[in-house]
């Protein structure tokens, strides 16, 4: 039997291919998990995507399961107790900045009915479906993420640059980036998926 045939960017590690394959580019509609990859991503700067996957457990534990309710009553003992655990990025502005954009992502749940229909807008709430055949064209940014991340700066969030953003974009599968020679890019390119 043939091997799937895979983004490039996900290697052969066993953690990182079932990323690949059943999360990476996978439509996210829940406000909960949105929050989760908001956090993961803004931990991930400067960092290998694969450094947060291998935390991701210790992400939900320390953040009560990526609940922004829990997390936006967080105060500044709670971020020197967190500065402790090993199991998470001991970075003191990231762990504020979850906590920040707990705040501000619940403002916008408000605002918007949820948080998903707020950032799902932005794409008439369908995938953009790109044809890539070869990495060096998959953008690290594109103006719809730096108008993205704008407003959300605007909103309070931090640590949700415009690449970072992208990132984000990328993995709740407002974009499909997987190559068109990767065996998901036809996966998630089908009318069922809101095309």
């Amino acid at each position: 039997m043939e091997a799937r045939r895979r983004c490039g960017w996900c290697g052969t590690d066993e953690l990182y291919t079932r990323y690949h394959d059943e999360e990476w580019g996978a439509p996210v509609r829940d406000d909960r998990k949105l929050f989760e990859f908001i956090t993961l991503e803004g931990a991930q700067a400067g960092l290998s995507w694969l450094t947060i996957l291998r935390r991701r457990e210790n992400y939900r534990a320390a953040f009560f399961l990526f609940d922004p309710l829990k997390v936006a009553s967080l105060g500044p003992d709670d971020v020197d107790r967190l500065m402790q655990n090993a199991g998470i990025i001991r970075n003191k502005r990231k762990i504020e900045s979850v906590i920040t954009n707990a705040r501000a992502f619940l403002d916008v749940a408000e605002e918007f009915g949820s948080f998903s229909a707020y950032l799902w807008g932005y794409v008439d709430g369908s995938p953009i479906v790109n044809r890539w055949s070869d990495a060096s064209q998959v953008p690290a940014v594109v103006p719809l993420a730096e108008k993205i991340s704008r407003d959300m700066k605007r909103r309070g969030f931090s640590f949700f640059g415009p690449t970072v953003c992208y990132a984000h974009m990328q993995a709740t599968g407002m974009v499909n980036d997987h190559l068109t020679s990767c065996f998901r890019h036809a996966e998630l390119a089908r009318p069922s998926d809101g095309q």
